[in-house]
């Protein structure tokens, strides 16, 4: 059986959860990038614990870290 991913401040994450980026992550293939605060809604877990999908704003189909997220 897996552990649930966690974020940085060790909260269970599952999929739908919004999460909080809690710095700020240029993000690949783009000039944009994710300011520190940023909401982010209906994340999507994957099969590494250690990272989600997710939606931005202007950014579709990233992959973000968890130990950059807090969970809302």
């Amino acid at each position: 059986m897996s552990v649930p991913p966690k974020d940085s401040n060790g909260t269970a994450l599952a999929d739908g959860d919004s999460v909080q980026v809690i710095k700020d992550l240029k993000v690949k293939g783009t000039s944009s990038t994710l300011k520190r605060g940023t909401l982010i809604k209906n994340i999507r877990l994957t099969d590494d614990d250690g990272e989600i999908e997710c939606n931005a704003d202007k950014i579709k189909g990233l992959v973000l870290k968890t130990q950059f997220l807090k969970k809302v």
